[in-house]
C-alpha cells in the first residue's frame, strides 16, 4: 500500500492532535481525580509486588555489564578512555560487543 506525502502528513497531524487531546484530558480531568489516583497507585503497588523478583533477576544478570559501563563513563568523564582500554580490556570488549560504546 503506497501512501502519498499528503496522506502521510495528514495521518501524522491526526496523531499529533489525538495525543494533544489525550494529554489535555489527562492533565485536566484524570490527574486531579482522587479515585483515579488511588486506583493507579494500587495497580502500581500490585505490579511492583508481583514483579519484584523479575527485576532483581534482571539486575543480577546485568550486574557485571552495568558495573563496567559505569566504570567506562567515569573514565570518559575524566578524559582517559585509553587508560580504561589498557586497564580493563575484558570489560571494554564486553561493552563493545553489547553495543554500549562505539
Amino acid at each position: 500500500m503506497e501512501l502519498t506525502a499528503e496522506e502521510i502528513s495528514h495521518i501524522i497531524e491526526n496523531y499529533k492532535k489525538k495525543r494533544d487531546r489525550e494529554k489535555t484530558y489527562y492533565h485536566s480531568v484524570k490527574k486531579t481525580n482522587e479515585e483515579f489516583i488511588q486506583k493507579n497507585r494500587e495497580r502500581a503497588t500490585k505490579h511492583y509486588a508481583e514483579n519484584k523478583d523479575k527485576k532483581l533477576e534482571k539486575y543480577q544478570q546485568n550486574k557485571e555489564f552495568l558495573s563496567a559501563r559505569q566504570l567506562f563513563y567515569y573514565y570518559r568523564k575524566n578524559k582517559s578512555v585509553e587508560d580504561f582500554k589498557s586497564k580493563h580490556p575484558d570489560k571494554y570488549t564486553m561493552l563493545k560487543n553489547r553495543g554500549a560504546i562505539d
